[in-house]
């Protein structure tokens, strides 16, 4: 299958669930002629890309409150800038841990200058790169159940390695932020993500300032387990507030030439 034909396939499973809202892996499956492994590809790469929303068997169309305004260019400007900031965080020698997700993998270019770190992630893409860092960080997999949803390891052996070291800091993400609770998911397995912040003496969420108020009904993290986020400029000096109520230090990271 060339890259043209699996762009073209993506972009008919979006307009097929802009019409019905919902499709399952087994019907597109059948529709497009090919395995529902690629399927299950495909809906994972339109998931990382916010198009929708995974669902056992398929996918749902994303709600219009959770679709934000930026265009993709002004995200990534974001979480460049966002990457940047968290970066600067990191000391040499650190012992960290880094979700997977879009937003934290923006942080790796940003760790060429640091020397001697440790990284543990739950993320083969994470992994990836960082063994692609001329500075060479030692790797650590968590192991567990590999989940296609969420692109990354997860379960009771992931939970058992991370136990076994002690972190200085945790780089995560979040599909939403509720300034009244703390950090908010689409997956349900987020399990993993409450052992990870336990085991880091530093937990810093890694977010743009349009995920907020985005109350999705899975509470990830509650404020009380997160030490900083790194977020933009854009975020309301309200919410900022009411974040920091909560003990948490808010960093509105500069976009370039702001």
């Amino acid at each position: 299958m060339t890259k043209r034909n699996t762009q073209q396939r993506r972009r008919a499973i979006v307009e097929r669930l802009e019409h019905t809202g919902e499709v399952s892996v087994d019907a597109l499956a059948a529709s497009f002629l090919t395995s529902e492994v690629t399927i299950r590809k495909d809906l994972s790469a339109l998931e990382a890309s916010g198009l929708l929303m995974r669902r056992y068997g398929g996918a749902v169309a994303i709600p219009q409150e959770f679709i934000s305004d930026p265009t993709e260019q002004e995200v990534s400007v974001q979480k460049q800038a966002i990457a940047h900031a968290a970066a600067s965080l990191i000391r040499d020698h650190n012992r960290v841990i880094i979700d997977s997700g879009t937003t934290t993998t923006a942080l790796l270019p940003k760790l060429l200058s640091k020397q001697g770190l440790v990284v543990m992630t739950n993320s083969l893409s994470v992994a990836n790169a960082l063994r692609e860092l001329e500075n060479e960080p030692t790797l650590l997999m968590t192991g567990g159940t590999w989940d296609a949803r969420s692109e990354s390891f997860q379960g009771q052996l992931a939970e058992q390695m991370l136990r076994a070291f002690d972190f200085d800091q945790l780089f995560i993400g979040a599909d939403g932020l509720d300034p009244a609770r703390g950090t908010t998911t689409f997956n349900e397995l987020f399990h993993l993500s409450r052992v990870m912040a336990e085991v880091a003496r530093e937990v810093i969420v890694m977010a743009e300032s349009s995920k907020v108020g985005r109350k999705i009904h899975n509470l990830e993290l509650p404020w009380s387990q997160i030490t900083t986020l790194v977020t933009d400029v854009g975020i309301k000096p309200e919410h900022q507030q009411l974040i920091e109520s909560h003990g948490v230090k808010v960093i509105p990271a500069p976009l370039p030439n702001t």
